[in-house]
C-alpha cells in the first residue's frame, strides 16, 4: 500500500508542474505588463520642479506690489504680520553685517516699506 500511495503522490506532482510553471510564466507576464505601464505613466506626467521657482528678473527702477511681494516671497495682500515676519527672515539670509549686499538690504527694506504701505516705491538709496 505504500508504494501504491507513493506513486500515486509522484504523479500528482508530475502533472502539477506545468500547472505551476504556466500559473509562474502568467504571472511574471502580468507584473511585467504592469511595470512596463507603470514606467510609461511615470515618464508621461508633467515635470514638476522640486524647488520653488524664483523670479528670474532684475529690479524695476520704482518698485511695486507685485515685486515687493516677489522680494518677500508673501502674496500682495498680505497682512502686516506676515510681511514683518517675512522681512525678518529674508533679512537674516542677506544682512550686509552677515556677509549679505547693502544693495540687496535696501531693496528688502523699500519691499517691506511698500507692502506696509509706507512708501510708494520712491526708490533704493543706490
Amino acid at each position: 500500500m505504500c508504494c501504491l500511495l507513493d506513486s500515486c503522490t509522484t504523479n500528482g506532482i508530475k502533472q502539477a508542474a506545468p500547472l505551476i510553471a504556466g500559473l509562474a510564466v502568467a504571472a511574471t507576464a502580468l507584473a511585467g505588463r504592469y511595470g512596463i505601464q507603470a514606467w510609461q505613466a511615470y515618464k508621461a506626467r508633467p515635470i514638476v520642479p522640486r524647488m520653488r521657482k524664483f523670479y528670474e528678473g532684475g529690479f524695476q527702477p520704482t518698485m511695486n506690489r507685485r515685486e515687493a511681494a516677489l522680494i518677500l516671497g508673501v502674496r500682495e495682500t498680505a497682512n502686516a504680520e506676515k510681511v514683518k515676519e517675512a522681512h525678518k527672515r529674508v533679512m537674516v539670509a542677506n544682512h550686509p553685517d552677515a556677509g549679505g549686499s547693502h544693495y540687496l538690504a535696501s531693496k528688502i527694506n523699500e519691499a517691506k516699506d511698500v507692502l506696509s504701505g509706507k512708501t510708494k516705491g520712491g526708490g533704493s538709496a543706490f
